[in-house]
């Protein structure tokens, strides 16, 4: 009993220590991503040196249009894109997670894996927005910075953004955001290959949630840093449950605003 009873703490720093480590991990990619976006932008000078660290290569990625650049490297951009925009915004559901884990219902690889399910869901989207971006620079509706050149694209994105804020799929989505304690209640799964199932169904929740707002890179241009870290702050906002729900209804408001000028200022002028 005594033997027993003189591991379990040794087991608990065991525990924590791994949690901790995957947290790292986490915050450590978030970093990472947003450090090679910036290394990503066109016409950025790289100090001497950098090449020896492949930085020129990345920014050389990003210097042509996407038609020109090839599929992968804009994968890589939306994929890392993904990883710096919509991993913050989940803290709290990898919070609660991890202190269920405390309780013993959760390990660190558990969480690894929760992580891992997430992402995955957000690489598939990353794939289809590379692709949609790569066929509209064919067509000369996409510039070298990633911006729609077509007020038509620009307005039937701002809209569909908008109108989707009041839509019944967005709110259900919102309400597991912003209730993560319930959505592990009602879809838990033990074990880690549970734990990537959950990450993929949390996935697919934050997906609901925000993929109208992050094709609005589209408008914006998808090497626009500035709007990633807005579209990034506006969506984990969104998902707190004190403050999201003042958020939801204004957002909507001035994106179909948004459309609208943008029609209008596309009208031609007349005497």
């Amino acid at each position: 009993m005594g033997w027993s009873a003189g591991l379990l703490p040794r087991r608990h720093s065991g525990r924590e220590f791994g949690r901790q480590l995957v947290w790292g991990l986490f915050f450590a990619g978030v970093l990472a991503a947003w450090g090679l976006l910036f290394a990503m932008r066109p016409g950025l000078d790289l100090p001497a040196g950098w090449q020896e660290l492949g930085a020129d290569y990345l920014a050389s990625l990003c210097r042509g249009t996407a038609g020109t650049a090839g599929y992968l490297p804009v994968l890589a951009m939306w994929a890392l894109m993904a990883l710096a925009m919509m991993a913050p915004t989940t803290v709290p559901a990898l919070k609660t997670y991890t202190d269920l884990g405390h309780a013993g219902a959760a390990s660190a690889s558990g969480l690894a894996a929760l992580m891992t399910g997430y992402l995955a869901v957000w690489l598939g989207f990353s794939a289809l927005c590379a692709a949609a971006q790569v066929l509209l620079s064919r067509y000369g509706l996409i510039d070298p910075l990633g911006r729609s050149t077509a007020a038509v694209l620009n307005a039937g994105l701002l809209a569909t953004a908008g109108a989707y804020q009041f839509s019944r799929l967005k709110q259900a989505c919102l309400t597991s955001c912003r209730s993560p304690m319930m959505f592990f209640m009602a879809h838990w799964r033990p074990g880690n290959a549970g734990a990537f199932a959950m990450g993929l169904r949390l996935g697919a929740v934050c997906l609901g949630c925000c993929w109208a707002l992050m094709l609005l890179a589209f408008v914006a241009g998808t090497m626009n840093l500035a709007f990633m870290g807005l579209a990034m702050v506006l969506m984990a906002i969104e998902k707190m449950p004190a403050i999201g729900r003042y958020l939801t209804v204004p957002a909507g408001v001035a994106l179909l605003a948004g459309a609208v000028l943008t029609v209008f200022f596309a009208l031609p002028i007349t005497n």
